[in-house]
């Protein structure tokens, strides 16, 4: 056991956080993301399972150990409504407060269109996936420097 570790950030997520560098991409995802399809294309190569775990928990813990790029003007990736683009999912709310806390900031969110956000996701280092239902909770970070 380690003091100050959020209990969410397993042992293999800390060492996957550990392995990042500065510009690597990690995706935090729900249950209907195809996680595992895309995982085995990424830079580590299997999937990260946060079972019982929501997306905004997921995302709160892990932004306690990582920061966001402040190099790049929209450090956050969302995957857009298909057919609607515009639409907003109350996810999207709940993930840009937990990612401005986190940077004590607003943070710019970029959408992508579901196919490039797929594409995005298998250039990632690591994907994580949560047990939240969705949908369209697919969000891909950019890590930064401390």
């Amino acid at each position: 056991m380690l003091k100050g570790i959020d209990p969410i950030v397993h042992a293999e997520l800390l060492h996957v956080l550990m392995l990042m560098g500065h510009g690597d991409d990690l995706v935090v995802c729900d249950i209907n993301h195809p996680a595992a399809t895309i995982a085995a294309k990424t830079t580590y190569g299997s999937l990260i399972n946060l079972s019982g775990c929501g997306l905004a928990e997921a995302t709160r813990a892990i932004l306690t150990l990582f920061p966001l790029d402040t190099f790049v003007e929209k450090p956050v990736c969302r995957m857009q409504v298909v057919g609607e683009p515009e639409r907003q999912m109350p996810i999207f709310a709940q993930i840009q407060d937990v990612i401005d806390a986190a940077e004590g900031r607003a943070v710019p969110m970029q959408p992508l269109e579901r196919f490039a956000f797929y594409e995005a996701a298998s250039r990632s280092f690591a994907i994580v996936r949560t047990s939240d239902p969705g949908p369209y909770g697919c969000f891909i970070l950019k890590k930064g420097v401390i």
